[in-house]
C-alpha cells in the first residue's frame, strides 16, 4: 500500500450502553473472546491490509487502552509503520473535549494535512469483523469517489437498527436514511437484490444496505468538509452533507460484522465466538487478529467438563468443574465443581501471591459456586456455594447488591467482592444512577 494513505480509529466516546464494562476503561479496551481487546480487531484489519500508519483518537478512561497499544504494536523502525495515540488535549486552537467523532478528527486536523498524504480511512474502534481495507481503496479510486462507505446488505426487518442508503446503477450513494422504521421509508432507500448479485454479494433476498460507518476521505475532501463546518457527528451530519455536495460511492461487504455497542450485543457476540460453528474465527493465517503477547503458562484442567466454549491461557480448571457455551479470560481460577453455563469470565490481572487473606475470598471463583448467564469482569473475588443466576428472561435493569443487569444481562463490576453464599436471587433491585 502507499504510504500516502493514513488510518484514524476512533476510540468512542464514554461507553455507557456498555457500563459497567467501560466504568474503568474505554469501549476498546474492553476484552474479546477471552484474551484479546476490541481495539485489536481494525489494528489488526490495518496491518493486515499494508497499512501501517495507524492513529488512534482517544478521550474517556484510556490509560489502560494506551498501555494497551503500548505494549502490544511496536513496528521496526525500517518499515516507518507506526500505532499513534492522539488522546483530547488542549491546544491554541481548541480548548475543549471531542464534541463527537467528526470534531475529534477536526481537532487532529494537522496530522492529516502533513506532507504526502492524499488518502484517510475512518474506522470505528468498537466492531468486529474482518475485512482488506486494500479492495475498498480501490473501489474508490477506480470509482474517482470523493468519499466511499463500506455497506453490508441487511434484510428489511432489521433495517430499523441501521443507517439505509439509496444508490444509483453505478453504486453512487443518493440518499441516506437513519433507523427507517416504516415500508414506505424503507422503499425510498431499498436497493434491488439483483443489483447487489451482480456486484459480486449474494442478496440472498436482502434489499438493504447498511452504513458500516467505515469511510475513506480523499485527504483534501475531508479537510474542507470539517474546516467549512462546525459538525460534529460523522454519521449523522458529515457523511450526509458529503452525498449533498460530493461524489460518494458504495464499497459492498459481506462478512461477520458486529458492532458492540451495548451490553446485549458484547454477551451475545463472545457467547457467538465460542460456538461450535463460530461466525468469525481468529485462527486465519492470511488475516490473524493480534494482541498482547503474554508469557503466560498452558491452563491445567484437571478432570472438568468444557464443552463449546473458549478458555484461554493461564488457567487453573479444578475437578468436577463444567464449563459450557461461555468465555473464560486469562488467569481465570476455578475451583472444584464450579459451574459455569452461558457467561464470560474475563479473568485476572494478576497471580495473586499465597497466603491469602482469610477474610476474602480468592481472586477466582470458589468451590460450588454457580455462574449462569453473566459477565464477571476482572479481578473478582467469588466465594464458595456463590449463585448468580438470572431470575427470569426479562429482569428489569438496575443495580441488586453487587450485581448490575443491563440489557437483561446480570454483570459483575471488576474488582467486586461476593462472599461465601452469596446468592444473585436474595438481592433486591435499586436504581443504578451511572446509566
Amino acid at each position: 500500500m502507499p504510504q500516502s494513505t493514513i488510518s484514524l480509529i476512533l476510540g468512542g466516546g464514554k461507553g455507557t450502553r456498555l457500563f459497567p464494562l467501560t466504568q474503568y476503561r474505554s469501549k476498546p479496551a474492553v476484552p474479546l473472546a477471552g484474551k484479546y481487546r476490541i481495539i485489536d480487531i481494525p489494528i489488526s484489519n490495518c496491518i493486515n491490509s499494508g497499512m501501517n500508519h495507524i492513529y488512534l483518537l482517544t478521550q474517556f478512561n484510556s490509560v489502560s487502552l494506551h498501555r494497551h497499544i503500548r505494549q502490544t504494536y511496536s513496528f521496526d523502525r525500517f518499515g516507518g509503520g507506526f500505532v499513534e495515540i492522539l488522546a483530547a488535549q488542549q491546544t491554541m486552537d481548541s480548548m475543549t473535549w471531542y464534541q463527537g467523532t467528526a470534531d475529534a478528527v477536526r481537532q487532529h486536523l494537522r496530522y492529516i494535512q502533513q506532507h504526502g498524504i492524499d488518502t484517510v480511512i475512518i474506522l470505528s474502534g468498537d466492531q468486529v469483523y474482518r475485512m482488506n481495507y486494500h479492495e475498498m481503496l480501490e473501489t474508490h479510486r477506480k470509482s474517482g469517489a470523493d468519499v466511499t462507505i463500506a455497506a453490508v446488505p441487511v434484510s428489511r426487518d432489521k433495517a430499523d437498527a441501521f443507517g439505509i442508503m439509496r444508490l444509483d446503477d453505478t453504486g453512487r450513494v443518493e440518499g441516506f436514511l437513519e433507523k427507517p422504521k416504516t415500508d414506505a421509508e424503507i422503499e425510498l432507500v431499498k436497493t434491488d437484490p439483483a443489483w447487489i448479485d451482480a456486484h459480486g454479494v449474494e442478496s440472498k433476498g436482502r434489499d438493504c444496505l447498511a452504513s458500516m460507518g467505515i469511510y475513506v476521505f480523499d485527504r483534501d475532501t475531508l479537510v474542507e468538509l470539517l474546516e467549512k463546518t462546525t459538525y460534529q457527528d460523522f454519521g449523522k451530519e458529515v457523511f450526509p452533507l458529503s452525498i449533498r455536495v460530493r461524489k460518494v460511492q458504495v464499497h459492498l461487504f459481506d462478512g461477520y460484522w458486529e458492532d458492540i455497542g451495548t451490553i446485549r450485543s458484547y454477551f451475545e457476540a463472545n457467547l457467538e465466538l465460542a460456538s461450535r460453528e463460530p461466525p468469525f474465527l481468529f485462527a486465519d493465517k492470511r488475516m490473524p487478529i493480534f494482541t498482547q503477547p503474554l508469557i503466560l503458562p498452558p491452563t491445567r484442567n484437571e478432570q472438568s467438563t468444557i464443552s463449546h466454549s473458549l478458555v484461554a491461557d493461564g488457567c487453573r480448571i479444578d475437578g468436577g468443574t463444567s464449563i459450557e457455551r461461555s468465555v473464560v479470560g486469562l488467569r481465570s481460577q476455578l475451583g472444584q465443581n464450579v459451574k459455569i453455563r452461558k457467561s464470560i469470565l474475563m479473568g485476572a490481572d494478576y497471580y495473586e501471591d499465597p497466603p491469602h487473606r482469610a477474610d476474602r475470598p480468592q481472586v477466582g471463583v470458589g468451590d460450588g459456586s454457580v455462574i449462569e448467564g453473566t459477565i464477571v469482569d476482572k479481578n473478582c473475588r467469588i466465594g464458595r456455594n456463590v449463585k448468580v443466576v438470572p431470575t427470569s428472561t426479562n429482569m428489569e435493569d438496575g443495580q441488586y447488591g453487587k450485581a448490575i443487569v443491563r440489557d437483561g444481562v446480570i454483570c459483575i463490576p471488576k474488582d467486586t467482592i461476593l462472599p461465601d453464599g452469596w446468592s444473585f436471587a436474595e438481592q433486591t433491585r435499586t436504581e443504578c444512577t451511572e446509566f
